[in-house]
């Protein structure tokens, strides 16, 4: 089963406590996620700990928090359908991830490609003008094309794909 591995401001957030979370799990479907703020809003990034594919949630409120699991499905799915993934890939890979389980963070190699990435995101997001004029879809996509050492200099988004393939 995925577990998504939460930061510790992440899980304080959802109030889990550590009895209300797994430990450890080699499941290749396993997530990160790590809480942090863009103009005064809670955002969270979700990356996929094979592929270091990422996607963006903006703007999230006490409600969202509260129906955390629905808003990583959500915007797994509309990330998957910008970035023009097949049509039976993305179901085969949605339904992989949809029975998703919250863990602590287990890897600091994510952790560190993750901190990477909300610079770029920050970045992105800035030069968009804010959250409000930022087109979610276009900056995750921008960032899935970055080249990231820790896949071995290559793009996330190609690895996704060779991943779905399998």
């Amino acid at each position: 089963m995925p577990i998504l591995h939460c930061t510790a401001k992440l899980l304080s957030e959802l109030k889990l406590h550590s009895k209300d979370v797994l430990q450890a799990s080699d499941d290749p479907n396993s997530w990160h996620a790590n809480l942090f703020r863009i103009d005064r809003r809670k955002c969270v990034i979700f990356t996929h700990d094979k592929t270091l594919y990422s996607f963006l949630a903006l703007g999230l409120t006490k409600p969202d928090f509260q129906n955390f699991k629905e808003v990583f499905r959500q915007g797994l799915f509309k990330s998957l359908i910008a970035n023009e993934i097949p049509q039976k890939q993305l179901e085969l890979f949605l339904s992989v991830n949809h029975d998703i389980e919250f863990g602590k963070t287990n890897s600091r190699s994510v952790l560190g490609s993750m901190n990477d990435l909300i610079f770029h995101f920050k970045y992105r997001i800035s030069a968009d003008g804010g959250i409000v004029s930022t087109d979610i879809h276009k900056a995750n996509r921008y960032i899935n094309n970055i080249v990231m050492s820790a896949i071995g200099g290559n793009y996330s988004i190609d690895e996704l794909q060779k991943y779905m393939d399998r």
